[in-house]
């Protein structure tokens, strides 16, 4: 009896270490039939945070074609991503697992999909609150098939920012680090060195962010961080791109197209960069917008083609994986993004079903499965071109939940030397 009562208990007490853990460590996650899954404005994709009350629209395609039912699911979270204490009522204005009703067949297109737009701001629902949130898509089933985080922000306290390049000389040139204040101005807010944090992020990418940085001091009512390696980040290289806006044409990185049931396009190679010069040009930080030349309504209209990557690059000896990320999936480092090595052309391939427009991609590089970001296949330069967005938090004494009451924004291209 007793071993039995034992036995329950550590149970018990596993299932919730276990629950505990995997509320600490929230996973976005795609379906393999779901693609080009975003947050979307004028059919762009965009860093997913937004000013409290502003719209914010989700749109994804399904290639089943089927016209099928999915639901949808919003919860906020702490400054951790532990679910905070408020009921769903505080936070949000409307009803939750409401079947998303605005959606298209493709039209003219070889790739059939059903494209879907979700406005989680309109009349019948709003959200209340600032903070972190998780937005969750799940079908008939009830099976997620995405999940994506998302901060929605206040402007309370003005947050001024500024790219520096790094002071130590080891990593001058490969290193932006980012200084900032926050400024309280007149409001009250309780023991704001204890209770105010921050999250630094470059290009919106989560797996990059830093967190836990307390203010190194203060000014009257300033929170001053003007840290040097507590808030640096590897610069990296500016993003690769293509553009097959136009199907069946090439351009100067699209070297060839075949057909077949649907389009190939089929890149030209791409070098390993991390030994060579910088070199400037225009990207969209890791973004894609769909479009078709010749139509009008893009988000139906843009056909799917297998776009080919090749990565020329000796197979390396520490066992690193090459991935193609951006906006486009997410920055997934899954199975279906993961290049493999071709002995008899050295170099990786991978082709990935695209929808038609312009596109930023990277080649991401994970070693012991996690992002190698100190030494990326296309090189480190403290000159690249990053958009940087620091996240305010506050959650008073008695408060129940982090608001996010600031955000401030800062691009490398100004980078004081």
């Amino acid at each position: 009896m007793l071993y039995s009562k034992i036995k329950f208990t550590l149970l018990a007490l596993f299932v919730f270490v276990v629950h505990a853990l995997g509320q600490n460590n929230i996973q976005e996650k795609t379906a393999n039939y779901i693609k080009s899954a975003a947050f979307m404005a004028n059919n762009q994709a965009v860093v997913p945070f937004f000013k409290l009350g502003a719209a914010i629209n989700f749109d994804f395609d399904d290639l089943l074609a089927g016209e099928s039912d999915y639901y949808y699911n919003v919860t906020q979270y702490n400054y951790d991503w532990t679910p905070t204490r408020l009921s769903k009522i505080d936070y949000i204005d409307g009803m939750d697992n409401q079947r998303i009703a605005n959606y298209s067949n493709s039209f003219n297109t070889l790739q059939l999909y059903s494209h879907y737009n979700l406005q989680l701001t309109h009349s019948k629902y709003r959200i209340l609150k600032s903070g972190n949130y998780v937005l969750e898509i799940s079908n008939r089933s009830d099976e997620v098939v995405i999940r994506r985080k998302f901060i929605v922000y206040e402007n309370l306290v003005n947050v001024p920012v500024q790219i520096k390049r790094s002071r130590d000389i080891g990593t001058i040139t490969a290193k932006q680090n980012v200084e900032f204040t926050i400024k309280l101005g007149e409001q009250t807010f309780q023991n704001p060195a204890q209770n105010i944090r921050v999250s630094l992020f470059q290009n919106a990418q989560w797996a990059s962010s830093i967190s836990k940085v307390k203010p190194q001091y203060t000014i009257g009512n300033d929170l001053i961080y003007k840290y040097n390696k507590e808030t640096q980040f590897w610069g990296g290289n500016e993003f690769l791109n293509f553009d097959n806006k136009d199907i069946r044409a090439t351009t100067n990185a699209i070297g060839e197209v075949t057909a077949g049931e649907i389009y190939n396009t089929h890149l030209y190679p791409n070098l390993d960069r991390s030994n060579k010069t910088y070199t400037f040009f225009p990207d969209l930080n890791g973004s894609f917008y769909p479009r078709n030349i010749n139509r009008e309504n893009a988000a139906i209209e843009a056909d799917y083609t297998w776009v080919y990557f090749t990565l020329i690059t000796p197979e390396t000896l520490d066992k690193r994986q090459f991935y193609i990320t951006g906006m486009f999936n997410n920055y997934e480092c899954t199975a279906d993004n993961l290049m493999v090595y071709n002995p008899e052309v050295k170099a990786y391939e991978k082709a990935l079903l695209i929808k038609q427009g312009f596109t930023n991609f990277q080649y991401t590089a994970v070693k012991n499965q996690r992002v190698d970001f100190e030494n990326p296949i296309d090189g480190n330069f403290a000159e690249t071109e990053n958009q940087y967005q620091v996240m305010v938090y506050y959650r008073g004494n008695n408060d129940l939940y982090d608001r996010v009451i600031g955000m401030g924004e800062a691009n490398s291209e100004h980078i004081i030397y």
